[in-house]
């Protein structure tokens, strides 16, 4: 005969939960769910960044970056940041650092990469042992304070150091640089904007706190890509997608035709969508 065994407890049986299988899985999953989001996948809205790009970010600082001095290594700063901060693979790491200098990735690029940091057509960068980097202005402005109690700390992953749990972000990074990204059951996309008008709504912000989506568009007038387009969706569709964070923003691309001679001529692409290749 079988001998039933109780769960391990006291014997009243403490570890047994009687619960509804749907309730526990949600549970579950919203908790799995948001770990991912704020562990990784999504940007925090206060200073537009994920975990890596945080990182990255402080390591330079840490590392005296600064626009006004002089480049070091892509190398020397990957692994402060995997060693210190991310324990995770060096190829990620730079290739987030990578993003952060291309000026047609970035509206306002954070880091000022010196070397082949690869190009609109596709083209990788060079390895991180040959291209070097420093902090642009805009980088400096988001770690402002940073030394100041600004923000609040907390240990690294094996608690020998200590990193911010938000930058400082005296520069709209959100908004101005944009972001995207895929978690679980949610994603982001937030296209870049031109840096001036989003000061200008913001100082509406701080006269009426109570300003509504139409008001604010009045000052920034739509999305402001690094690589340039022109905006051929209708006005009263960009207010929907502004006011309930749901839609598209369609992009044309701007042509010259040039002769090249003998009857000939070919289309040259001056501006091209963001993101395309």
């Amino acid at each position: 005969m079988t001998k039933h065994i109780p769960p391990p407890g006291d014997g009243d049986g403490d570890r047994i939960i009687d619960e509804p299988l749907t309730e526990a899985l949600s549970r579950r999953y919203l908790a799995y769910a948001l770990s991912t989001i704020t562990g990784r996948a999504l940007p925090d809205v206060r200073d537009g960044m994920k975990p890596v790009h945080r990182r990255l970010m402080y390591a330079m600082r840490q590392l005296r970056l600064d626009p006004n001095t002089t480049a070091k290594k892509c190398a020397r700063v990957v692994g402060d940041v995997i060693g210190k901060y991310h324990p995770h693979g060096d190829v990620a790491v730079y290739e987030a650092l990578v993003r952060l200098a291309q000026d047609f990735a970035q509206r306002y690029p954070l880091v000022d990469g010196q070397g082949n940091f690869g190009n609109i057509d596709g083209d990788n960068a060079a390895a991180m042992r040959y291209t070097e980097c420093k902090l642009t202005v805009a980088a400096q402005l988001l770690l402002d304070g940073i030394d100041e109690d600004a923000v609040d700390f907390r240990p690294t992953y094996d608690g020998e150091d200590e990193e911010p749990v938000v930058l400082p972000a005296g520069f709209p990074n959100l908004l101005a640089n944009g972001s995207s990204g895929i978690a679980v059951g949610m994603a982001t996309s937030i296209p870049p904007h031109n840096a001036a008008e989003l000061i200008d709504a913001c100082l509406v912000l701080l006269e009426d706190p109570n300003a509504d989506t139409a008001r604010l568009m009045q000052h920034v007038q739509g999305p402001d890509f690094p690589t340039g387009g022109v905006i051929v969706e209708p006005r009263e569709s960009m207010l929907e997608t502004y006011a309930t964070g749901r839609g598209g923003i369609r992009v044309r691309a701007l042509w010259e035709k040039e002769e090249t001679g003998r009857g000939t001529y070919q289309i040259v692409v001056t501006e091209i969508p963001y993101q395309v290749k």
